[in-house]
């Protein structure tokens, strides 16, 4: 197994490795990008497909409270627009780095910036 930094990024490429994943084949992987509105997500989508990157903007309707109601001004739980990155590639620990990098300084312009990274794996499909 390879050793990997002790940040975040480090950690999941660790956890990845130790599932047995192949860390050498190439895999899709998504990074969000967070926004404040559809203008931005709009902006930003446009910026990130001109730069290279294939995106797609999704709009979350938030979370309700115990009440049932949903909170437009909750940042972590209300509504939000986000623009996925999906990049196939070998996962690298500078890769991984370099690509949320350059999605923050697409992004940053128009009031968004990288938030992590994600990929999804054949096990985690339910086989019913």
């Amino acid at each position: 197994m390879t050793d990997y930094p002790n940040d975040e990024d480090g950690m999941v490429l660790a956890d990845l490795a130790s599932q047995g994943v192949d860390m050498t084949q190439p895999m899709e992987i998504e990074f969000p990008v967070l926004t404040v509105d559809e203008a931005s997500a709009n902006a930003i989508a446009k910026a990130l497909v001109e730069a290279g990157y294939e995106a797609f903007i999704e709009f979350d309707e938030g979370e309700p409270d115990e009440d049932g109601i949903i909170d437009p001004d909750d940042e972590e739980f209300g509504p939000a627009w986000d623009i996925y990155v999906t990049v196939k590639m070998v996962p690298t620990y500078d890769e991984i780095v370099r690509i949320q990098d350059d999605l923050t300084r697409i992004a940053s312009p128009f009031g968004g910036l990288s938030d992590g990274w994600g990929v999804m794996l054949e096990d985690d499909y339910d086989d019913e």
